[in-house]
């Protein structure tokens, strides 16, 4: 996996999209139109279903295995989302967030990181206030085409069908982490 096989928008004064992965410490990742395909699924007796792509979970998992930091950020609210961000490692799970920006500062002081040490993975509006502070915006190929404007890198693959697979891999080879590299 290299830079060509996704977009880097400009900004920021960083030079490659390696410049912008070798500092990352912590992934910021979205749950609807994110790790998931956006939709919502719900049963006869109400309960919420979500897909969530397994390619996706493991690169996450090893991501948090090599000692890097992972927070899930949504809008929304769901006892799923809870139990996926513990089986993947995830230190923070921080849900019903209708503002994002508000609830940047208080993750990044608890991470210990600096702005230029985390990437996040959005698709829409909420989102777009993370890319313009974090050191590396990423939006699904499905994403608003806001967000894709915004990020810093468009990748190939949609929600929830392997774009944080496509995002960790990318900033893992970038570090030199990822297994097997």
């Amino acid at each position: 996996m290299n830079a060509r096989s996704s977009r880097l928008n400009g900004g920021k004064g960083m030079s490659s999209l390696a410049d912008r992965c070798k500092p990352i410490r912590l992934l910021v990742v979205d749950v609807d139109g994110s790790l998931t395909a956006g939709g919502i699924i719900y049963g006869v007796n109400g309960q919420e279903h979500k897909r969530f792509h397994v390619r996706d979970g493991w690169a996450l998992k090893e991501w948090t295995t090599a000692g890097r930091s992972l927070a899930v950020l949504t809008g929304r609210s769901s006892d799923l989302v809870e139990k996926r961000g513990k089986e993947l490692g995830a230190a923070w799970v921080i849900q019903g967030a209708k503002d994002k920006a508000a609830a940047w500062d208080g993750l990044l002081y608890s991470a210990a990181c600096a702005p230029e040490q985390v990437a996040v993975l959005g698709d829409d509006e909420p989102d777009l206030p993370l890319f313009q502070r974090c050191g590396l915006g990423a939006a699904p190929a499905d994403a608003s085409s806001q967000a894709r404007r915004k990020a810093h890198l468009v990748l190939r693959k949609g929600g929830g069908e392997g774009a944080a697979r496509e995002l960790l891999e990318l900033v893992m080879r970038c570090q030199g982490i990822w297994p097997n590299n």
